[in-house]
């Protein structure tokens, strides 16, 4: 069964660039037809995609935040990457990284999920 944990600093400061890693094990991170999700939650909000990178190594961006988010793998780690730059106090959030068959995920019952990470974005 394939398991999912998000590592990475947990304060960030404003104007900075987070930076955020998944870990995968029990399932390859090329593995056919399968898509590796970035998913925020902030606080009194809704969940939001973010962008995924998929098993061929397309990349694929929320049209909101495309132009601050980035994510990369490193097939040899099996580990994939998400960079927000600019970040501001409203990118506070729980993030997520998560697996699917599907490029985009709305809800938790798709796909399977890390445990999710607190990223506070702070002076």
């Amino acid at each position: 069964q394939v398991q999912l944990q998000e590592s990475g600093p947990g304060l960030v400061k404003p104007s900075q660039t987070l930076s955020l890693t998944c870990t995968v094990s029990g399932g390859s991170i090329t593995a056919d037809y399968y898509y590796w999700s970035w998913i925020r939650l902030p606080p009194g909000k809704e969940l939001e995609w973010m962008g995924a990178i998929g098993y061929s190594g397309n990349t694929y961006y929320s049209p909101s935040l495309k132009s601050r988010t980035s994510i990369s793998r490193d097939t040899s780690k099996n580990q994939f990457t998400l960079q927000l730059s600019s970040v501001t106090p409203e990118d506070t959030a729980v993030y997520y990284c998560a697996r699917d068959r599907a490029i985009v995920i709305h809800t938790t019952t798709q796909g399977s999920w890390g445990q999710g990470t607190q990223v506070t974005v702070s002076s």
